[in-house]
């Protein structure tokens, strides 16, 4: 940092309000800025491997305060594509537990989010055109709320029972007690995008007429159930995040209005720390008003109208827009995704911008800051 800068933040007194450290339970954040969870579809059978390490590993030295892994699947039916990331195994604890003792090490927060793709699984990698594979191809029969597909271009799911959802129920559990053991010290339960926890809460999937269908109250049992199975195993010092579609942009599907009384709900639990607040995904077609900060109101929502924390994500990309988004109080916390993959080092080049003292610098990278 030059003399000027040095100067300028004397001047000013604090760091920005990005970065400021947030506690949350045992763990303190060194600063407001996530790396989003975000799929990489290059795991075989699951296991993480040298791809994951290189990139997490790289993230982790741009200076965010929290590091999450990609969606990592519950179970093998839980993966979105044959090539996502899986904990149903300890194989994959192993793989996986390198990987956060790197995190760690850098002085980041390693999370991670555990998922389960419901109806929309077994498809292709994006650059392989999200085509539906048949078993015969590498795929399986999705799970679901009911036997109705995603879409036309989708398989048909299996309507789940009883006995599916508690093996569902208690592969979170098993996967949470994993996470633990690898390292992890923040875990977020992914309920948004459509996949099987959204499928459940939202009216436009859930047709079902038994204790998880119908009512509001019916509706959310599944991710209840789940949080509980997942608190069980995940220690009450670690922080639990939930990332949910704060909205369905459909008429007749979840709301914002639904998500505050989720989150109400949560909060009477005690089990959930953070919304994280994403939106759609759950039938196609919807029209989404995609812009920077388009999610942004979801996070403000939930953080004035409820007694949680909230994190904000989509299309976050400049210092000064996430630097607005915590000084107001719009959220706790930011959770970058395509920007960290544009720049993995946004955070220490967004510390420059906005004057920070507090930016960590890898000492291998230090002569490179000229900010």
């Amino acid at each position: 940092m030059s003399d000027e800068n040095k100067r300028r933040v004397l001047k000013s007194g604090r760091d920005p309000h990005l970065f400021r450290p947030l506690k949350l339970r045992s763990v303190t954040l060194e600063n407001r800025i996530a790396v989003s969870p975000m799929c990489q579809y290059s795991a075989r059978d699951g296991l993480a491997n040298d791809w994951h390490f290189a990139n997490l590993a790289k993230l982790a030295t741009g200076g965010a305060g929290l590091v999450f892994t990609e969606a990592t699947a519950v179970e093998p039916r839980g993966r979105i594509t044959p090539q996502c990331l899986g904990l149903w195994n300890d194989k994959h604890r192993d793989a996986l537990a390198r990987i956060a003792k790197f995190i760690e090490a850098q002085g980041a927060v390693p999370g991670i989010q555990l998922a389960h793709a419901g109806r929309k699984a077994s498809i292709t990698r994006p650059w392989d055109g999200d085509a539906p594979l048949a078993p015969d191809d590498g795929g399986w029969q999705p799970i679901g709320p009911t036997d109705e597909a995603f879409s036309e271009a989708h398989n048909e799911p299996a309507a789940m029972d009883q006995g599916t959802i508690s093996a569902v129920v208690a592969a979170f559990g098993a996967a949470a007690a994993r996470a633990r053991e690898a390292g992890f010290k923040v875990l977020e339960i992914h309920g948004a995008h459509g996949y099987l926890i959204n499928s459940f809460l939202s009216p436009l999937a859930n047709r079902r007429d038994d204790k998880y269908g119908g009512s509001f109250e019916n509706r959310a049992r599944l991710v209840l159930e789940i949080i509980e199975a997942v608190r069980a195993e995940w220690p009450e010092t670690l922080p639990l995040f939930l990332r949910i579609s704060a909205s369905d942009w459909m008429e007749d599907g979840w709301s914002l209005d639904d998500s505050v009384v989720l989150a109400k709900t949560l909060e009477a639990t005690g089990h959930v720390d953070v919304i994280d607040c994403s939106s759609g995904g759950v039938v196609p077609g919807a029209r989404i008003p995609r812009h920077p900060g388009y999610q942004v109101p979801f996070a403000e929502a939930i953080k004035r109208r409820t007694g949680l924390m909230s994190a904000a994500v989509g299309l976050i990309h400049t210092p000064e827009m996430a630097e607005e988004i915590i000084a107001n109080k719009r959220a706790d916390l930011v959770l970058l995704g395509r920007a960290m993959l544009h720049n993995p080092h946004w955070p220490l080049h967004a510390a420059g911008a906005l004057k920070a003292t507090n930016a960590r610098w890898p000492v291998q990278y230090e002569r490179a800051n000229i900010f």
